[in-house]
């Protein structure tokens, strides 16, 4: 499904270079839920963002489903972004002047192949909605929501298109810890019921215990 080889980040201020990723190699294979966990500023969201096309690595190369996405033009990785994967980030990243089924839809908006069925894809959101405990919430906006509701909220958007990869980051660091647990719980049962590839970085190791394998990112490398 998924593999990382040989990937180095190098951020440079003028004065120093930080090297932040020194060769971290991963293989991921297709349904697996791979956590991995390290503390703040150890690189986990920069690695994330690497796997998931949203950030270049300074070297090395990303294969998904047997191609280099590092080596396609802009628009054919946004496609495969919007396409082939979901994204989880900790902040929910809701719209505040959408109600929470249009938040769920936006990324079936923006992929043209998906535009005809809007029907079939309202009764998907409702049903995944209804499916995380949201069925009462549709109609409400991101304000008059608790955090673990926006994000289940997230959840749910990051599965509309039916990924085949879902990217989790930190998506439990501004909740308690039974909505965390709770977060955690559903992204499980979805990875176990659609055989949906998951990668969730955390830096609390106590939410790993569902994963398939969990991985520290310690010194810029995966052990």
């Amino acid at each position: 499904m998924l593999e990382a080889k040989n990937i180095h980040k190098v951020y440079n201020d003028g004065k120093r270079q930080l090297d932040v990723l020194k060769g971290v190699n991963l293989k991921i294979t297709a349904g697996a839920f791979v956590a991995i966990v390290g503390p703040s500023g150890a690189g986990k969201s920069t690695l994330l963002h690497i796997l998931g096309g949203l950030d270049n690595p300074t070297q090395g190369e990303v294969i998904l489903q047997a191609e280099d996405i590092y080596r396609l033009g802009d628009a054919e990785l946004s496609r495969i972004r919007n396409k082939k994967i979901g994204f989880v980030f900790q902040f929910y990243h809701l719209l505040s002047e959408f109600t929470v089924l249009e938040n769920v839809l936006m990324p079936a908006r923006i992929n043209s192949a998906l535009r005809s069925g809007q029907s079939e894809l309202r009764e998907k959101a409702l049903g995944l909605l209804e499916e995380a405990g949201l069925a009462e919430r549709v109609n409400h906006f991101p304000s008059q929501l608790s955090g673990g509701e926006k994000q289940r909220a997230a959840v749910v958007r990051g599965l509309i298109n039916s990924p085949a990869l879902l990217f989790c980051d930190e998506p439990t660091g501004n909740l308690d810890s039974q909505s965390g647990s709770g977060i955690i719980a559903l992204i499980r049962k979805i990875n176990l019921e659609n055989k949906m590839t998951v990668v969730l970085v955390t830096h609390n190791a106590e939410l790993t215990h569902q994963a398939d394998k969990v991985y520290n990112l310690k010194d810029g490398v995966l052990v």
